[in-house]
């Protein structure tokens, strides 16, 4: 049994906060914020819409795109360091409100890698034949842990949801490879404290080398080359660790999703959202070979192989 995406869905709140927004409200600057992220504008979510509210408004989506119903579901795991409240989880919050009676619902800490650690346990679930459906929620209102008059963090992120439903697959489709990873001794570079605290030199170091030896690593365990890649999909944090990334695979640049100029850093919903975008594009196919690559607090990471299909 071969376990891989059988819908996918996003949310992202309407309000855009563009660079020269932010140029009013420090000081920086759109060239700045520009040529060090890559990042142009970000939606951030108005206080009338919480955690969850995205989260479900993703989750819905990914569910009508399988084609499949709420109760269906065997299991919600929702990746975010954002929840509504510490209890009940997210997960309990959307199972509520899909109607998806029938689920078991935890939620996943994993900074930026939550999405993909919540693939690969969705995976262990369905080949297992433990649950025949998994619903994968990444999602993030990093708003409302931001400093806003901090300019070296304020600039990054933004808030949005993207979600996957996990299930069978047909023969040689779906999740192909996984790494997952941790390295708890560089938790002091990256953290929240009242507000996210980042040693941005430290953080794009470990970013450069872990995105691009994990997106190896995932070729080499599901024994395919470079050149087998049709799209790279890594962790929207920086345009130039994901340069790195692509570099290190020796992609040409239309083989790169990027979505960091629209929509910022938005943590563990920036693969899911940036798969969306890429398949109303028309730039994923069935039977693409996809390598999805992120990092996050903790430090934590995460790499996935997946050729596409149902």
């Amino acid at each position: 049994m071969n376990a891989g995406i059988l819908g996918i869905g996003r949310f992202l709140p309407d309000n855009v906060v563009t660079n020269t927004d932010l140029e009013k409200k420090m000081d920086t600057s759109d060239e700045w914020i520009r040529t060090r992220t890559g990042i142009e504008e970000r939606r951030i979510a108005d206080h009338n819409i919480d955690t969850s509210d995205m989260a479900y408004r993703a989750a819905k989506k990914a569910i009508e795109n399988a084609n499949i119903s709420p109760e269906e579901i065997g299991l919600i795991l929702v990746a975010t360091v954002t929840p509504d409240t510490p209890f009940p989880s997210v997960s309990c919050k959307i199972q509520e409100m899909l109607g998806a009676v029938n689920a078991a619902a935890m939620d996943i800490s994993a900074a930026c890698a939550g999405f993909m650690y919540g693939i690969v346990t969705a995976k262990q679930f369905v080949e297992g034949g433990a649950y025949k459906y998994v619903l994968v929620v990444g999602v993030e209102k990093l708003s409302k842990i931001m400093d806003w008059d901090d300019r070296s963090t304020a600039v990054l992120f933004g808030d949005g949801a993207g979600a996957a439903v996990i299930g069978q697959v047909s023969e040689n489709r779906g999740i192909l490879a996984f790494e997952l990873g941790a390295d708890g001794t560089g938790g002091k570079y990256l953290y929240q404290d009242e507000y996210i605290m980042m040693n941005g030199r430290e953080v794009f170091k470990f970013a450069v080398r872990q995105m691009g030896e994990s997106s190896v690593n995932v070729l080499d365990k599901a024994g395919l080359t470079k050149e087998d890649v049709d799209m790279l999909i890594p962790h929207q944090a920086n345009i130039r660790i994901m340069e790195a990334s692509r570099q290190r695979l020796e992609l040409p640049l239309e083989k790169m999703s990027k979505t960091v100029h629209k929509y910022g850093n938005t943590s563990a919903a920036s693969i899911p959202i940036s798969i969306v975008e890429e398949l109303e594009a028309g730039k994923i196919k069935d039977d693409d070979v996809i390598v999805m690559v992120g990092f996050g607090g903790g430090l934590t990471w995460g790499a996935i192989a997946l050729r596409w299909g149902r």
